[in-house]
């Protein structure tokens, strides 16, 4: 792309000035339609930076014009008014009037253009650029992107889970959103945004992964989108900052490696998550659903109902539930049988029908298991659990190596059970009597 930048303000399209019109084939550029433009687009760019009150800006535009005409369908050009628009000439590091560069297959890598001012050398450049371009693509190398959605140069990440933001999708995608957002605020000649990038871009795939993407991490390029930097005043690159509903923004001020990234984003995906379900096994689909989608799934056996009544087993379950609200971004899965209604599965992780109430963690994966040995309380739940978490703690596999048969049963009612009703025994041809008589 060939992309001609001015420093000051030559201001070759100026209607004012009579530069330029609509009439002619240099196609003005500015910080709304730069990106979209000449960043997202595949063509080569030939882009002037000028000033209106530069005389040499003032005897290019004539050669500049004659250079879009003959260039047009092949190369596009434009200009950049660097006067109204600083931001884009102070972004191509732009120190005198009129600056040309020439922006090729990488928009993030401009060359600067040391040729003459007239049109036939202009053209001359520009096709050279244009043959360069077009072997790149033929031998493979694309030589950066061709999408705005990864305008940034490479950094050695995939960003593909790095939501790109502009002026015009901000507040739709991010303002009353139900999700959290982390937003870097960068700019393209930033070393430090640069030196973040590959590390926001894994930070993102993880961050999606483990929140299910209800935390999502964004960019958003600072020099183009003007109106966002001016709104939430940045004034360094890159500056992170943290969108909730509801809540006014704030700065993100820890770490800058992905394991710092993801640890916050974890952090208050667990502070706006709902409560993790707490699931009666009355199926094999409960079950597996659950085990299946989470890297590990607590199960609880408890008492039978006529040993604890209503209000026993219920304190259990309000222990489980602190313990499922105390760990949630975990993403463990939790659940819970009465002791009996599941013997099968009880065999295979080693509960053995004695022992109620009781626990395992199980990793349906690797098809290992860990008990709980302390009480079931939150102090000793919160202790197997912490152990667990931090790679502690022993494990077996379960019994048969897979899940045993899981049996349908009716759903816990939440009442007191009942003794089952005896049938009546008739004794009335039963001579008691003789039968003592007898026995003795």
């Amino acid at each position: 792309l060939l992309f001609v930048l001015g420093t000051v303000s030559c201001t070759l399209f100026l209607a004012v000035n009579g530069l330029y019109s609509a009439s002619d084939d240099v196609i003005e550029l500015t910080p709304t339609n730069f990106n979209k433009e000449v960043i997202q687009s595949e063509s080569l760019w030939l882009v002037g930076v000028y000033a209106p009150w530069c005389g040499h800006c003032q005897r290019l535009t004539p050669e500049w014009k004659k250079a879009a005409t003959a260039l047009k369908g092949v190369v596009k050009v434009g200009a950049v008014d660097a006067d109204k628009h600083q931001s884009l000439g102070g972004q191509y590091g732009v120190r005198g009037f009129p600056t040309i560069k020439i922006f090729g297959a990488n928009k993030n890598k401009a060359e600067d253009y040391q040729g003459g001012r007239t049109s036939d050398a202009i053209v001359d450049a520009a096709l050279s650029a244009l043959r360069s371009l077009v072997k790149d693509r033929l031998s493979g190398r694309s030589g950066g992107y061709s999408s705005g959605k990864q305008s940034r140069e490479s950094g050695g990440g995939d960003k593909k889970d790095v939501i790109e933001l502009t002026d015009d999708s901000f507040d739709k995608n991010v303002i009353n959103s139900d999700d959290v957002w982390m937003v870097e605020f960068y700019a393209p000649w930033c070393g430090h945004c640069k030196n973040l990038e590959p590390e926001w871009a894994a930070a993102a795939t993880e961050v999606k992964e483990q929140t299910k993407g209800k935390v999502k991490l964004a960019a958003v390029d600072a020099t183009v989108n003007q109106m966002l930097a001016g709104r939430y005043g940045i004034r360094g690159f890159p500056t992170i900052k943290i969108f909730q509903k509801g809540e006014d923004p704030v700065d993100y001020d820890g770490g800058r490696t992905r394991s710092d990234i993801i640890a916050r984003a974890l952090d208050l995906f667990s502070d706006n998550a709902p409560p993790p379900e707490l699931l009666e096994i009355i199926s094999e689909d409960v079950l597996k659903s659950t085990c299946d989608a989470h890297q590990l799934c607590v199960i609880s056996v408890l008492p039978h109902i006529l040993d604890t009544g209503a209000s026993g087993r219920n304190s259990y379950l309000d222990v489980m539930l602190k313990m499922a609200e105390k760990y949630k971004k975990k993403m463990w899965g939790w659940l819970w049988t009465e002791a009996g209604a599941q013997s099968d599965l009880e065999s295979s992780l080693g509960i053995g029908g004695f022992g109620y109430p009781a626990m395992a963690a199980v990793n349906a994966r690797k098809m290992k298991f860990a008990l709980l040995k302390g009480s079931f309380s939150e102090q000793g739940i919160n202790e197997f659990l912490r152990e667990l978490s931090v790679g502690r703690g022993s494990t077996a596999p379960v019994g048969g190596g897979a899940f045993p048969k899981i049996h349908s049963v009716e759903p816990w009612d939440g009442k007191d059970g009942e003794l089952p009703v005896e049938d009546d025994i008739d004794l009335s041809d039963v001579d008691l009597d003789d039968w003592d008589k007898d026995e003795l």
